[in-house]
């Protein structure tokens, strides 16, 4: 199939592309970075634009810099560059390993954490990462900036806290400084999306775990945090018993009606995955905590 018609702009700052649309508050616009997301959706007539604004040549949505206390990525930074990056696989070493399982090379080569983490596909792998990690997500709109936790980014099935016309602009990781972090996958066979994919990241204190968190893609609706794993580790020693014990609550607080099917695994055989996988996460990070 062929998109309908649309106009097509390409700005070469925020501000000019707001400037842009300013007159275009009535119309369907649709922001392209990578592409992977948007192109087959309005091929098969899932998205039709009235107009597609390229962020290609916004100099500002790139780069990677790094200081005493956070890591920043631009939106339009690539996969690729964000897994060969050693700011970030020193800092945010969970995001590295969650993007470099991404797809295939052609894929991490053109793909974007901006568009990955807007489009919020609840199969997709840095979601998972970013809410393993403290992060903040930097947004501008028509109104002006904004910013938004990691924790209220995600908000359903293919949704966010994204308002209409909004657009991410980067994410700030807190660096994991002695902490460790680990993301584990089980993709599909057919696909390479996860099927169940599991960020964990964790510190101690004298071989006492003081925080963790864990979040989920691939089985669920959207990116979720493990609370019952999380609350269950906090306090524990660093040892794999902890990560047994924790794993037993995975389920804690996933609703029946939050668990994703489709031929491929059944929703018991996902919720199955949740406990095997958190387990496994939480296991590789104390094996590098140790």
């Amino acid at each position: 199939m062929y998109p309908s018609s649309f106009d097509y702009l390409k700005p070469e700052s925020v501000q000019s592309l707001f400037e842009m649309l300013s007159d275009n508050s009535d119309q369907h616009v649709e922001f392209i970075a990578g592409g992977h997301s948007l192109i087959p959706m309005m091929k098969t007539g899932l998205a039709a634009p009235d107009i597609l604004v390229d962020l290609s040549d916004i100099s500002e949505l790139y780069g990677i810099e790094s200081n005493d206390n956070s890591t920043t990525i631009g939106a339009m930074e690539t996969y690729a560059n964000i897994s060969r990056n050693r700011a970030v696989i020193e800092n945010c070493p969970v995001l590295a390993e969650a993007v470099s399982l991404i797809g295939d090379i052609q894929v991490r080569n053109r793909g974007t954490i901006g568009g990955n983490l807007s489009h919020a596909d609840p199969a997709s792998d840095p979601p998972a990462a970013i809410l393993a990690s403290h992060s903040t997500l930097h947004v501008q709109g028509p109104t002006g900036k904004r910013t938004i936790n990691q924790d209220d980014f995600f908000t359903g099935l293919y949704e966010t806290s994204l308002e209409d016309g909004e657009l991410l602009t980067k994410i700030e990781i807190n660096n994991i400084g002695t902490g460790a972090g680990a993301y584990l996958k089980k993709p599909s066979p057919s696909s390479g999306y996860a099927m169940i994919g599991t960020a964990a990241v964790l510190h101690s204190n004298n071989g006492i775990i003081d925080s963790a968190r864990v979040a989920i893609t691939g089985a669920v609706d959207h990116a979720t945090r493990l609370n019952g794993v999380e609350d269950a580790l906090i306090g524990a020693t660093v040892t794999h018993e902890s990560a047994n014990n924790a794993a037993n609550h995975a389920l804690d607080g996933i609703e029946d009606t939050m668990l994703m099917e489709d031929l491929q695994a059944s929703s018991e055989y996902r919720a199955h995955l949740i406990g095997v996988y958190a387990k496994r996460a939480v296991t590789s990070c104390i094996d590098r905590l140790s």
